[in-house]
């Protein structure tokens, strides 16, 4: 849970409104509308969402969330006490909504349990941008793009678990719209209830390694090759280390770190792990010497989980460590976890005919990791394909969110009409763009960046292509937010005339558009793909980070990242996206003197912080977030930073070591 003091001043209702209705009449809003509202507006209406929606869409409900279960009994106790209209609603870490209770309010039903409030369904809301950005957040009536909701004014809170790095949640309060656009009546009470279900989500900590460690036993007494995985550390049994590399295992523990994060993954989640992204090289040895079996075989993933001692044995008390003041474990809380679901089996090219079924290990309707068990069984064909992505060069990533975005602009580039690929800056736009032109087949594409701008490019491109037969090379248009006027013109006039030009082009949303741009973009949005940011894909960085480490140069080792360091990127936000990311490795690359994996120390220090070693509230956050960012700027100058926070060097090493960073 975070706060912050005030309501940030903001333009008046009125002037909201009007602003609202020129952007949706197809003009630019105006420059009293604050720039990320703007772009909310931009997304609402590239994710398609009509503005005339009647009822937030339904999606399926998860069965009895944890967070529901731990957020009643607070929820119940507030919801009576509310008045004026106000209401209380409970969404999950995919907005979609648990419970609501209190008075009645515009824009909600008596059952909201599969509500989806996400901005790809329903536009800007406070519920969206509390999980986006990790803290409180206010959205007032014409702020929403929905016409159904400008009566009403929200304010949510982000709920976090006990070491957790991203909300699960979020509470929200919602009134109706006051025109003075003052602080949200709600705020204390979407805190105040924030704060007591974090706390009962604390009391019901439990430990998983525990009940993985038991699951891994059980499967074990049969003498079958077990492999047991919670994403932060992994048991092999003697069975199983002979016969898998060391390539499958990490893949495996890559999947199960998947299944933790996202325990509604389901059937069509569970098909990432394929044989394709599961095998290992053919023959490859297992494990590495920080991996060597203990006398009884088990292993874990870093070297400070191997002692040698006899038996498996859980994650090191670093990782399984809960937050300070966790409850100990009861009886119950240690009791056998629910049976297993339904259990994945594919084949891997460790051996011939070797499969490997893996399994979700559930615990209170929540996944606590996976156990695999390694069976030989006869040679089986493969009759499906490689995912279509696994042909277009250039490429690297086998998250589901990844994976979507790809088979979308696939399917939409078999016909040679304009595609247009949104997304952050640094997502992958280009090399995206680059590798469907190439599969289409056609000649080498026309490359123009609207950034350098370069004049009459593109209208000579337009010229060439209007006056010929069709033979001209495809365009790919970069940066087409930066576009000019004339560009512009020559492409709006273009496409009036052929609609089907062979056009891909990137945009980012952010800049300001002009009416001319912005009725381009729009033609362009209905052949749209955006692609996700790094921080949505985190489960691709161990596969970008040997694509970017490359071959070493004469005379030095082969780069590797220890399963720290890994951690420390997954963590990251990565504002670059995967830009920053190959940044990062060049940087580590060029500085690094030592030998052996890279270590969370050599990384750059805004990544290498590790997290926080209490809760912190609102302001603490902000003002931790602000010294990494001038620590960044400064290439870990601690004097230039603090000389640029405006404080003094002995109060910026008190604030280091108060919020634990004195020993990155």
């Amino acid at each position: 849970m975070t706060s912050i003091d005030d309501t940030p001043a903001g333009p008046a209702l009125s002037s909201l409104r009007r602003a609202r209705d020129r952007f949706l009449g197809g003009r630019p809003p105006g420059d009293g509308v604050p720039e990320d509202l703007a772009q909310a507006w931009r997304r609402a209406r590239f994710f398609g969402v009509p503005r005339d929606l009647t009822a937030p869409p339904r999606v399926r409900p998860p069965v009895d969330p944890p967070l529901l279960a731990a957020a009643r009994p607070a929820l119940d106790r507030v919801a009576p006490t509310l008045s004026g209209g106000m209401g209380l609603v409970l969404v999950d870490s995919r907005c979609r909504a648990l419970w609501s209770g209190g008075g009645r309010y515009a824009g909600t039903s008596a059952d909201v349990a599969g509500l989806d409030l996400s901005e790809k369904a329903v536009g800007h809301n406070s519920a969206a941008l509390a999980l986006r950005t990790g803290r409180r957040a206010e959205v007032h009536g014409p702020e929403h793009f929905l016409d159904l909701w400008q009566e009403v004014s929200a304010v949510s809170v982000p709920l976090y678990e006990p070491a957790a790095g991203r909300p699960a949640g979020a509470v929200t309060v919602v009134a109706p719209l006051a025109e003075d656009r003052t602080a949200h009546p709600g705020a204390a009470i979407a805190e105040a209830t924030a704060h007591a279900v974090e706390t009962e989500l604390l009391g019901r900590a439990r430990p998983p390694e525990r009940l993985l460690l038991d699951a891994y036993l059980r499967q074990r007494a049969d003498g079958a090759a077990v492999v047991a995985l919670d994403g932060s550390s992994r048991l092999v049994s003697p069975e199983a280390a002979p016969l898998l590399s060391h390539e499958t295992l990490t893949r495996l523990e890559r999947r199960a770190t998947a299944l933790v994060r996202d325990a509604d993954t389901g059937p069509e989640g569970a098909r990432a792990g394929a044989p394709e992204e599961t095998s290992g090289p053919e023959g490859a040895r297992t494990g590495t010497p920080a991996e060597n079996t203990g006398p009884e075989g088990a292993r874990t993933g870093t070297p400070e989980e191997n002692t040698g001692q006899e038996g498996p044995r859980s994650a090191a008390p670093e990782e399984s460590a809960g937050p300070e003041g966790a409850h100990t474990a009861t009886p119950e809380a240690i009791a056998a976890p629910e049976e297993f679901a339904v259990p994945e089996e594919f084949a891997v090219s460790d051996g011939a005919g070797l499969t490997v079924r893996m399994s979700r290990l559930t615990h209170g309707g929540e996944v606590i990791g996976a156990v695999a068990t390694v069976c030989p069984a006869a040679r089986r064909a493969r009759a499906a394909e490689r995912h279509d992505h696994d042909r277009l060069p250039g490429l690297v990533g086998t998250s589901r969110p990844w994976r979507l975005a790809v088979s979308g602009a696939m399917e939409l580039a078999r016909s040679a009409e304009p595609l247009l690929l949104i997304g952050e800056a640094g997502v992958g736009k280009t090399a995206l763009a680059r590798a469907l032109l190439t599969l289409r087949g056609a000649a080498a594409p026309h490359v123009v960046d609207a950034a350098e701008q370069v004049p009459g490019e593109v209208p000579r491109w337009c010229h060439a292509l209007a006056e010929g037969e069709g033979g001209a090379a495809p365009l790919l248009l970069r940066h087409a937010e930066r576009l000019g006027q004339s560009d512009v013109a020559a492409l709006l006039s273009l496409l009036e005339r052929r609609p089907a030009v062979p056009l891909v082009a990137t945009h980012t949303p952010g800049a300001p558009t002009g009416p001319c741009l912005s009725r381009l973009l729009d033609i362009l949005s209905a052949r749209s793909v955006a692609l996700p940011p790094l921080r949505e894909r985190v489960d691709d960085i161990p596969a970008l980070l040997t694509a970017f480490t490359g071959h070493p140069s004469p005379g030095r080792p082969p780069l590797t990242w220890s399963l720290d360091a890994r951690r420390a990127l997954e963590q990251h936000t990565w504002p670059g996206n995967v830009a920053e990311l190959a940044h990062v490795v060049r940087e580590v690359a060029e500085r690094r003197r030592a030998t052996g994996p890279v270590r969370r120390e050599e990384l750059p220090y805004g990544l290498r912080v590790p997290p926080a070693t209490r809760r912190l509230s609102g302001m603490e956050r902000a003002e931790r977030t602000a010294i990494l960012e001038a620590l960044r700027r400064h290439g870990d100058n601690k004097a230039r930073a603090a000389e640029s926070l405006g404080i003094g060097r002995a109060t910026l090493y008190r604030k280091l070591r108060a919020y634990g960073m004195d020993q990155a």
